[in-house]
């Protein structure tokens, strides 16, 4: 069982909070998007408030164990004073001496920054010295990452190990709770959309949810390798070819039980990704040799809003085609539209999904936007997070 930060005594105690501040910067390092550090504030918020002395950690890119001035917090530390109205230094690292020092000389109520996790090779290989050193900062372990929880990195695993006292963040309940209500007890229909680039990266997820979900739709390029294996020639578009009898497999799977299955029935096709390239609309059963696929076409758009039209529960995760290059970007849009002007709960997860809701438009009117991709799609897959694993674990002593 997990325990949220609300059930655990804050008062005073030196709270280690770790976050997803691995916000977009430019090339003047300003940030682009302070979604993450939004998303994170009422747990912040909430640790100040109780009195304690809120010590919040957060990774940035990938420096790979080396200190590099572009991935620095410090334009975190300056926007996250601000939205909390309050002084919030950034510490000069994120363990050692100083650091404990630093800490040491907290006021309750205070919030303080740690430097990049990732500056420490020990981070993501979860090395215990490194956890250790992390714990040694706090009496109370709060994981609110839930976009990183699905890696058993020191912050997400190995801190829990070393701390007498765990618990969950505001975000992480968020998470959890809708992903719970999506698929451990849905209203229904459930819808899943499925989309992407391959079958193999999404193929626990399809094989998890298939006998729990009421409709299945499949889009981007990994509808291919299905229609390859419906007996279908799909030119020179993107498929895994080894994956044919699975995908087989899958569909005789649907077949048989309950779950309705659905497939692309027209494509934007392409002699090759490019804005500039020539392209076609046709049925899917007419994709010209050496052409490709790169978006579902209108009749499936048409098609999908019908399977969606009386939808209870939407579990949304990939696009349906390459919607970055803007010839082939309308189906996934598309989607978006129909998505969020159903009467159902729905929930969006995985980064590309989520820039296709924003960039249509949709964000508001979309019931739930995850902020985790590998995270959202390893709960789909029927996986324990590692870093709630912990979080139990911890609870348990």
């Amino acid at each position: 069982m997990v325990m949220y930060m609300d059930q655990i005594p804050l008062k005073g105690r030196r709270v280690l909070v770790r976050v997803d501040f691995n916000v977009p910067l430019d090339a003047g390092g300003e940030i682009t998007d302070d979604t993450r550090i939004k998303a994170a504030l009422r747990t912040i918020e909430y640790a100040r408030d109780a009195g304690a002395k809120t010590i919040v950690c957060s990774h940035l890119g990938r420096p790979k164990g080396e200190r590099m001035d572009r991935y620095s917090l410090k334009p975190v530390a300056r926007r996250l004073g601000e939205l909390l109205h309050a002084q919030v230094p950034l510490a000069p690292d994120c363990v050692g001496p100083e650091v404990e020092g630093q800490v040491a000389g907290m006021e309750d109520g205070q919030v303080i920054l740690l430097e990049n996790l990732r500056f420490h090779g020990g981070e993501t290989k979860n090395d215990p010295n490194f956890a250790g050193g992390l714990a040694r900062l706090a009496e109370v372990y709060v994981n609110d990452a839930f976009a990183v929880s699905h890696r058993a990195h020191a912050s997400v695993v190995g801190v829990a190990q070393h701390c007498g006292a765990c618990a969950a963040g505001f975000l992480m309940k968020q998470e959890l709770s809708h992903f719970e209500r999506a698929l451990e007890d849905p209203t229904r229909p459930l819808v899943a959309i499925l989309g992407g680039a391959k079958v193999s990266s999404k193929l626990a997820a399809i094989k998890n949810i298939l006998s729990r979900v009421d409709k299945l739709i499949i889009g981007g390029a990994m509808a291919n390798t299905f229609l390859m294996a419906e007996g279908l020639e799909v030119g020179a578009s993107l498929v895994e070819a080894d994956l044919a009898d699975t995908a087989r497999g899958i569909l005789e799977q649907a077949r048989a039980g309950r779950t309705r299955f659905y497939l692309p029935v027209d494509a934007v096709v392409a002699p090759e990704l490019n804005p500039d390239a020539p392209t076609k609309l046709v049925a899917v059963q007419e994709i010209p040799p050496e052409w490709m696929a790169l978006d579902i076409g209108p009749a499936s758009v048409h098609l999908f809003r019908e399977v969606l039209y009386d939808a209870r529960t939407i579990v949304w995760n990939g696009p349906m085609g390459a919607f970055e290059v803007a010839p082939f970007s309308r189906g996934t849009m598309a989607m978006a539209h129909a998505v969020a002007a159903c009467h159902a709960l729905s929930i969006v997860g995985g980064g590309d999904t989520d820039a296709a809701v924003h960039r249509a438009g949709e964000a508001a009117n979309v019931s739930y936007m995850s902020t985790g991709g590998g995270a959202f799609l390893a709960l789909l897959e029927g996986k324990e997070l590692p870093g709630i694993a912990a979080l139990k674990e911890c609870a348990k002593q």
